[in-house]
C-alpha cells in the first residue's frame, strides 16, 4: 500500500514520525477522467474518456517539470468573441483586478489563426499534388510530383507540430481570464459592495457575552488543543452535543432545500487536480487553497461544487432533463493560506469541515432567475434560524474568476462583534461548462437538411452553471452558539433544529 502525501507550505504539523508532509503545490497536471454510466433517459455521450485511477510511488515533483508539460485538457473559448469585443473584455480584466494578459491572448490567438491557414494551404496543395499522380505522367514528371508531395509532407509535420504548441500555449494564458461581469454588479473592492436585503437586528444582551470558543470550552463541546497535537493548528474535535447540532444542521439544510426539488447527492473528497481546474480554482504557489497529493494528480475537494460539476463532465443533456439541481453534502478542505488574526480565530476559518452546497445547470436564459432562486433559499433558511444577516452583491474586484454575479451573505457573530460570511451564492454562466465540456442539445423541431429526408439535430449549447451554499456548519455554529447563548450559560436551541437533536430544546454546562 502507497502512503501518498499533501503538497503544501504554511500548516505547521506536529508529527515527527509520520510520512505525511506539505509543501506548495507546483502546477497541477492534467488526466483524462474515468467516465461513470450515465442514465440514458436523459444524457447522450459526446465522447468517452477512461483512464483508471492507481496507486503511484511517491515521487518529489518539479513544479519547473509540471509547467512545462502541456495542458492534456482544452477549454472551448470563444477567442473570437474575445476579440472582437477587446474593449469590454479589458475593462472587465482590470475591474475585476485580474492579472490577465489579454494581448499576449490576442497575438497568441492571431498567430495560430495564420498558421491554421497555411497549414490548410499546405494540405489543399497536398491534396493537388495527389490528384496529378493518379493520371498519366512522364516518369520525370512523377518523380517531380513525387518529391514535391515528400517536401510538402514535412513542412506539414512541422507546421501541425508548431500549430499544437502555438493552440497550448494560448490555452494555459487564456484560462487566466475571468468570466464576464453582470452589468449591476458594482465597480471597486470588497467595500464597494452594495447590501441587497438586510434582515433582523443585532440581539440585546443584559449579561456580559461569550464569543463561541468560550462557550465551547464551558459546554464542552469543541476541543483545538487536542486537534492541535493531532493534526495541527486549524482542526477541531466536536463533542457530546456539538456533534448532534452539526448533524441537526445538516439534516434540517437537506430536508428543507430538497423541498425545493433539489436531488441529495454525496460527493468523492478526492478529485483529479484537472477537475479543479476546470471548475475555475486556480492553485496560486505558496497562497493555494488546494491540498494536493504528492505523486498522483489528485487533491482534496474545497468545496462540494467540483465534484459535482464534474458528475455531467463531456456530455450532452437533453433540454427537457434541465434544470438540474443538487443539494451535495461532503467535507470540505483548505488551506486558508495567509490568513491569520484575531478574525479569524475558533471556527470561523479551519482547515477541515462539513459542507451542504447547492448547484444547478440550467439553460443560459434560466441562470438569472435560479441565482435569485438560490439566494431566496439561502435567506430563507437564516431566516428561519432566527439569525440577523445581510446579502451582498459583490463587487467586482472580490468575484471569483469563475463568477458572473455573486451574492454573499453575512451573519451578525455577537461573541467575535462583527459580520461574518456564512454563505455566498455565485452564477458562474458558461465559464465552468466550457471548461467541463457540458452542453445541452437544445428541444427544437429537426431541420430538414439539404438531402431529401434527411434530418438535421439542432445544435448544442452549453449549460450555465450555479453554486450556493446552504449550510457551512462551523460558521453556522459560531452564529448560533453565539446569539442564542444565555445568563446561565447555556444555549437554545432554534426551534427547527429541535426534532433532529432528539428533541432537545437547550445545551447546558456539565454537573462537575
Amino acid at each position: 500500500m502507497v502512503l501518498h502525501t499533501l503538497r503544501l507550505a504554511t500548516v505547521p504539523l506536529t508529527f515527527t514520525t509520520s510520512r505525511l508532509f506539505l509543501k506548495p503545490s507546483p502546477t497541477l497536471s492534467f488526466f483524462s477522467r474515468h467516465v461513470q454510466p450515465r442514465k440514458p433517459s436523459f444524457l447522450l455521450r459526446a465522447f468517452s474518456n477512461s483512464s483508471a485511477v492507481q496507486d503511484t510511488p511517491l515521487t518529489q515533483t518539479s513544479s519547473d517539470s509540471s509547467a512545462a508539460r502541456p495542458p492534456q485538457w482544452k477549454a472551448a473559448i470563444d477567442f473570437k468573441w474575445i476579440r472582437d469585443n477587446k474593449e469590454a473584455v479589458e475593462i472587465n480584466i482590470e475591474n475585476r483586478n485580474s492579472n490577465a494578459d489579454l494581448e499576449a491572448v490576442l497575438e497568441l490567438y492571431e498567430n495560430m489563426v495564420t498558421l491554421q491557414k497555411e497549414v490548410e494551404g499546405i494540405r489543399e496543395e497536398r491534396n493537388n499534388v495527389a490528384k496529378k499522380m493518379k493520371g498519366k505522367l512522364e516518369p520525370s514528371e512523377r518523380e517531380r510530383l513525387v518529391e514535391e508531395g515528400k517536401n510538402l509532407k514535412e513542412s506539414l509535420v512541422t507546421l501541425e507540430e508548431n500549430l499544437v504548441k502555438l493552440q497550448d500555449e494560448l490555452q494555459h494564458v487564456a484560462r487566466s481570464i475571468p468570466n464576464m461581469t453582470h452589468p449591476d454588479v458594482p465597480v471597486g473592492g470588497e467595500d464597494s459592495s452594495a447590501i441587497r436585503k438586510e434582515v433582523g437586528s443585532p440581539r440585546e444582551f443584559s449579561f456580559p457575552i461569550k464569543d463561541h470558543l468560550q462557550l465551547g470550552k464551558d459546554l464542552d463541546l469543541i476541543d483545538f488543543d487536542s486537534a492541535a497535537e493531532v493534526s495541527g493548528s486549524k482542526f477541531f474535535y466536536l463533542k457530546n452535543e456539538a456533534v448532534l447540532l452539526e448533524m441537526a444542521l445538516l439534516n434540517w439544510t437537506l430536508s428543507e432545500v430538497m423541498k425545493k426539488g433539489f436531488t441529495p447527492l454525496t460527493t468523492p473528497e478526492i478529485v483529479r487536480s484537472s477537475i479543479v481546474e476546470k471548475c475555475g480554482f486556480q492553485p496560486r504557489g505558496d497562497n493555494t487553497q488546494v491540498y494536493s497529493i504528492d505523486g498522483t494528480d489528485q487533491c482534496l475537494i474545497g468545496t462540494a461544487e467540483i465534484p459535482v460539476g464534474g458528475i455531467h463532465m463531456d456530455s450532452i443533456l437533453l433540454e427537457s432533463s434541465l434544470p438540474l439541481k443538487y443539494i451535495a453534502f461532503s467535507h470540505c478542505f483548505r488551506t486558508e493560506a495567509g490568513a491569520a488574526g484575531a478574525a479569524t480565530k475558533g471556527l470561523y476559518r479551519v482547515h477541515q469541515f462539513s459542507k451542504a452546497e447547492m448547484f444547478v445547470l440550467c439553460r443560459p436564459e434560466d441562470s438569472e432567475s435560479f441565482h435569485n432562486e438560490l439566494i431566496q433559499i439561502e435567506e430563507d433558511l437564516f431566516t428561519s434560524l432566527g439569525l440577523h444577516f445581510k446579502t451582498l452583491d459583490m463587487a467586482t474586484a472580490d468575484l471569483g474568476a469563475p463568477a458572473y454575479r455573486k451574492f454573499d451573505v453575512e451573519a451578525w457573530m455577537p461573541g467575535l462583534g462583527r459580520f461574518g460570511e456564512i454563505s455566498s451564492a455565485s452564477n458562474c454562466t458558461d465559464y465552468q461548462s466550457r471548461r467541463l465540456g457540458i452542453r445541452f442539445r437544445p428541444s427544437e423541431p429537426l431541420q430538414t437538411g439539404p438531402k431529401k429526408g434527411k434530418a438535421n439535430l439542432p445544435p448544442t449549447k452549453f449549460v450555465h452553471t450555479l453554486n450556493a451554499t446552504a449550510c457551512a456548519v462551523p460558521r453556522m455554529m459560531v452564529c448560533l452558539l453565539e446569539n442564542y447563548q444565555q445568563e446561565d450559560g447555556s444555549v437554545v436551541i432554534p426551534e427547527p433544529l429541535r426534532p433532529f437533536m432528539g428533541g432537545i430544546e437547550a445545551i447546558k454546562p456539565k454537573l462537575r
